[in-house]
């Protein structure tokens, strides 16, 4: 693992969400790619390769934003050619590169994590900081609703239920239901599970 506070922080938040460290460098289609770190997700996750880029560090040239963007469309390519699904997602981590961020987000999700306090041990340094850190990673974390409590007095209910109720009326609830459970397991399981519901409708309407 890098040495730099930032990426380490970065990393076990990312594995306590359920990613898995990847090996660099590792191969693809022959290649050799090597970023400062690289994790994969898991269960609705599964598809989604996060590269971690410490641009104030600079290791493997990731200072330079175009060395950067040409060995993410090196990767790109080469998992094209494999007929990987891997979505890639580039975490540029530390000092804001200019230029050309705009072209790498033509080829990769791009999240940038810049001054985030950090404590000692390694830790964002207090809750507003730990909040900062998951905002910046929310679209690679999962959805966490607070359900209910079994016997709770609370007369609004929980998150979810707060959610449903909102959205009740003319909208189809079970879809509802489905869709909310399936964000517990990420972007991916919802994908999939829209898909399911639409593809039920249609043959619902295709029936004679």
């Amino acid at each position: 693992m890098s040495d730099a506070p930032l990426v380490n922080m970065i990393v076990r938040r990312l594995k306590a969400d359920g990613y898995e460290d990847v090996t660099t460098p590792f191969q693809v289609a022959s290649v050799s790619f090597n970023f400062t770190a690289a994790l994969r997700g898991s269960d609705g996750r599964a598809l989604d390769l996060i590269l971690i880029v410490d641009t104030t560090t600079g290791d493997f040239g990731d200072r330079d934003i175009v060395r950067v963007r040409q060995r993410i469309e090196a990767l790109s390519r080469a998992l094209d050619v494999t007929g990987s699904r891997y979505v890639l997602t580039a975490v540029l981590a530390g000092a804001v590169l200019t230029g050309e961020v705009e072209v790498l987000a033509e080829t990769c999700r791009v999240l940038t994590i810049g001054d985030i306090p950090i404590n000692a041990a390694g830790d964002p340094d207090g809750d507003a900081a730990a909040l900062l850190l998951d905002d910046r990673l929310r679209v690679l974390l999962s959805l966490d609703l607070p359900l209910r409590e079994v016997g709770a007095e609370d007369s609004n209910g929980g998150a979810v239920d707060l959610l449903i109720a909102a959205l009740s009326g003319d909208g189809d609830q079970d879809l509802l239901t489905i869709l909310l459970e399936a964000a517990e397991a990420g972007e991916e399981a919802v994908a999939d599970a829209m898909g399911q519901s639409l593809n039920q409708a249609l043959m619902v309407e295709a029936a004679p």
